[in-house]
């Protein structure tokens, strides 16, 4: 399969509603085309989709909406908790093709990187907690932003 084919598949199966979750089984099962989520989401954000379809309506709660100002800064880096904060470094690390930090919601802290072939890995920094799901998710999410321009 090309590059166009396989691009053309991606678009077409978000554009009828499949799930990045699904549409990665797809192609790793069906198509023989392993690919992790962040490199897929990476690659779908060029393609001609329309996101907005794609996600599922939210219940907005206002009791957990977080607001920058209702941000808690009260530990000695000067990091807002509450939300997960992304750098990259401007050293990338030997092997890497971009690396940089991370400090999840939770608090939790890690060092990520890109490989070559996008696979992303992360390196929880000495003493601290493991990353949950949801860090994860919003991190991926936050380096996204970051890496496209946005963060």
């Amino acid at each position: 399969m090309t590059d166009q084919e396989r691009d053309q598949l991606i678009a077409k199966k978000l554009g009828e509603g499949m799930s990045l979750s699904d549409l990665q089984k797809l192609l790793a099962h069906e198509y023989n085309l392993p690919m992790t989520y962040l490199a897929l989401r990476l690659l779908a954000a060029d393609l001609p989709v329309k996101w907005k379809q794609q996600d599922p309506p939210r219940k907005t709660e206002p009791a957990k909406a977080t607001v920058l100002d209702d941000l808690d800064a009260d530990d000695d880096d000067g990091l807002p908790h509450g939300r997960t904060v992304v750098t990259v470094s401007k050293l990338v690390r030997p092997g890497a093709a971009m690396s940089g930090e991370v400090t999840f919601a939770s608090g939790a802290k890690a060092e990520w990187f890109l490989d070559a072939t996008g696979r992303l890995g992360l390196n929880p920094t000495a003493n601290s907690a493991r990353p949950t799901p949801d860090d994860v998710r919003e991190f991926q999410v936050e380096l996204q932003r970051k890496l496209s321009g946005m963060g």
